[in-house]
Order: structure tokens, then C-alpha cells, then sequence
């Protein structure tokens, strides 16, 4: 039977999530063309994968960045895109059936909510949009009849695994967390941690500021507040479990005591052509457990004392309205301002409960109101490094 090519825009395709996406794009036999691929920095990277994959756009977001550029090389049948007001347009294009948010941060939220006014199917990989703004995303996809496919590795295993029952048979979902690199540091170790022992992810290939978050668990605080949104789930429902190996990606529980966990080894291949290739599953590239080699799983419940994140997670899947937005953002100021030697390890999370604490909460905020309160974090954060 004759299958439709589903043309892909990848949106951060100079990134982790969208190097990987490229290559299930390559490997799918024509089953998935990259239509569209966009960058914010990274241009050369960028101009590289147009060549070999020849989009009908490239999209390069830092204006200033695309003028100082040369693009020669670029395909005769690839269009040139600059800015994120071009981004939100290439998005919306009838010819675009699938949309990879990969765009790391609050950064992405624009594009992605074009993307769903434009009635398309979002597969999700940046978490910071439901984070942010997860009640007014998901009612917009519900009014435009727009899908959200999860591309994060917890929220595919989630939603795989809730096949396995109905909604109101599910009593918990469990995201599993690797525990990063400091899962069995004390205080005083923490206090020695330097930017290149964060970075150093036991399991994980990520980019910066994402290894960073697992480093704090802020990765898994923020996985709450987005698993409250994209699953409709109350915070009680939530749980988190440490998990060395990252075999097992999530599970689901449901009332009657059976559990369905999602497995598979740590790598973001398979939960993304899963999302693309949706509802089909295809054979592709990604690597599979060798079930013949003598391994083990261990699984132990987070300190929530020495990793504090994971209640700020909770506190804000509760609280929803503004708090979301406010503790994103001030997270990734903190996280800049670590990466930067401006802030210690253990600085960040305490960071984060300040500004957080000191918002003027709103219940039923505005998308407007939302980045106001974005700009407002990343500045109070400023001074709080300053100080």
C-alpha cells in the first residue's frame, strides 16, 4: 500500500535532539523528509545538513548572526529563512506535516504554539513549553485539533506504556531519573562540584544546560510539571524513581497493581522516530538490550533533601498559573550563570526557590503575561548572581 512521505521541520536541528532526528530522517527509507531545519547559532553546522539533506527552508533564527554569515553552498532549492517571526511562518506552511520542537528553553515556545494554531502535529522535545505555559498549550491543541506527540525519553515511555489501559485506570506514573553525576555525593562534595564534573553525564549525551538540569534533577522537577499538563494527571499521581542505568524509561501503575515499564538503552533515537513515525512503529537505527549479556537494574527513591529541585517540581505542578514559567526561566538564567563561573553547583536550585517565592503568582495568566514574567525571572536572577 502506497505511504505518504511525512515532511518533517526540525526545529533546532544543530542540537542533540535534532542531530539524532536527522539520522532517523536518513535511515526511514523515505518514509520521513526533513522539509525544514532551523538554528540559532551554529550556522556552519547548520549550512552543513542543508547541503546534505536539501530542505526547501533553513531557517536561521539570530538575525544578526545570519547577516555576518556567508551561506554560500546553500542548495539552489533551499530557501533562506531569518528570524523567529520566519520560523513561526515556515511552521505553519501546508506542506509541513510534522513539527520537531527541539528548540532549547522558553525559547521554543513561540514556534510551537504557531505550530499548533496551525493545526499540526507537534512532536514535543522541549519540555520548557508545557512547563511554561501547559494549560493555555493544551487547550489551544485541543481547539485546533492539533497532536502533541512527548519526544523526551520519560514522557515517550509514559505514553507507550498508557496504551496498555484507560485513563481512569491509571493510579501512578513513575518517571525514572538517572540520579546524574552527584547521585551519592554528600554535602561536602557537592560544594567542591565544578562545570566540567557537571557536564560529565554517567549515561546521557545531552547538550549543556540539559545535563546540567539532570545534574540538579531539575530536569525531573521540570518532567513533573509537564507530565501534569501533556497526560492530565493531579500532582499526587506523579512520582519519581532513581534509576542508575536509564534502561528503564518510565512506568506506568495502574489500579489493579500491574505496571508497564517502556525499556531500552540510553539513547534518543528510538523515542524519536517513535513520535515521527507515529502510530506505526518501524525497524530503525536505535540500539536495543542485548538480552543474551548478564545485567542488572537497581532503583532506589530520590533525597529530596539533597536534591531540593524535585520539590520545587511538585510545588509548581500543584500551584500551576504563573509558577511554571517563573521557575524555567530562573532555572535557565542560574544554569547560564553556572555554566559561566558567575554561580556555584549548589547555588542554583536556592537560586530558583528565591525568585520563585518572591513572584507575584497569578492563577489564570495570559501567554503575554507568561513571557513578561519569563524577562522578569532571568532579571532577578541577575541580581541574585550579583549580590
Amino acid at each position: 500500500m502506497f505511504e505518504a512521505t511525512k515532511n518533517v521541520a526540525v526545529l533546532g536541528s544543530t542540537g542533540s535532539i535534532g542531530t539524532n532526528a536527522l539520522e532517523v530522517i536518513e535511515a526511514s527509507g523515505g518514509r520521513l523528509r526533513a522539509i525544514a531545519l532551523s538554528a540559532h547559532g551554529k550556522l556552519e553546522r547548520l549550512l552543513q545538513q542543508a547541503q546534505r539533506l536539501r530542505p526547501r527552508w533553513v531557517v536561521a533564527t539570530d538575525e544578526a548572526a545570519s547577516a555576518a554569515f556567508s551561506w554560500k553552498g546553500l542548495p539552489a532549492e533551499t530557501e533562506l529563512v531569518v528570524g523567529t517571526a520566519g520560523l513561526a511562518q515556515v511552521v505553519a506552511q501546508k506542506d509541513v506535516d510534522v513539527i520537531l520542537a527541539a528548540i532549547v528553553g522558553s525559547a521554543g515556545l513561540k514556534s510551537t504554539w504557531a505550530a499548533l494554531e496551525a493545526k499540526k502535529t507537534v512532536a514535543l522535545a522541549n519540555k520548557e513549553t508545557l512547563v511554561m505555559a501547559g494549560s493555555l498549550v493544551m487547550s489551544l491543541a485541543a481547539e485546533r485539533g492539533a497532536a502533541i506527540l512527548p519526544v523526551d525519553s520519560e514522557h515517550s515511555a509514559i505514553f507507550q506504556a498508557l496504551r496498555a489501559g484507560r485513563a481512569e485506570e491509571v493510579r501512578r506514573i513513575v518517571l525514572t531519573a538517572s540520579g546524574g553525576p552527584f547521585r551519592s555525593y554528600g554535602a561536602d562534595a557537592l560544594n567542591q562540584v565544578t562545570v566540567h564534573d557537571a557536564l560529565a553525564h554517567p549515561t546521557w549525551q545531552m547538550g549543556p544546560k540539559i545535563t546540567v538540569d539532570s545534574a540538579t534533577l531539575m530536569n525531573k522537577a521540570l518532567e513533573i510539571i509537564e507530565s501534569r499538563w501533556l497526560f492530565n494527571l493531579a500532582p499526587d499521581q506523579i512520582d519519581v524513581v532513581i534509576h542508575p542505568q536509564s534502561i528503564v524509561h518510565s512506568l506506568v501503575e495502574f489500579v489493579d497493581g500491574s505496571t508497564i515499564a517502556q525499556m531500552g538503552p540510553p539513547d534518543m533515537k528510538l523515542p524519536i522516530q517513535y513520535a515521527l513515525e507515529y502510530p506505526n512503529r518501524r525497524a530503525g537505527i536505535a540500539p536495543r538490550i542485548d538480552w543474551n549479556a548478564r545485567w542488572h537494574l537497581d532503583f532506589e527513591p530520590p533525597d529530596e533533601d539533597r536534591f531540593p529541585a524535585l520539590k520545587l517540581g511538585k510545588t509548581c505542578a500543584k500551584a500551576g498559573g504563573t509558577s511554571g514559567a517563573v521557575l524555567n526561566a530562573a532555572n535557565e538564567a542560574a544554569v547560564a550563570a553556572f555554566l559561566a563561573g558567575e554561580l556555584h553547583f549548589t547555588e542554583i536550585v536556592p537560586a530558583c526557590r528565591s525568585v520563585l517565592g518572591e513572584h507575584p503568582y497569578e492563577t489564570d495568566p495570559t501567554l503575554e503575561r507568561l513571557i513578561e514574567l519569563d524577562a522578569w525571572a532571568r532579571q532577578e536572577i541577575a541580581q541574585w548572581v550579583c549580590a
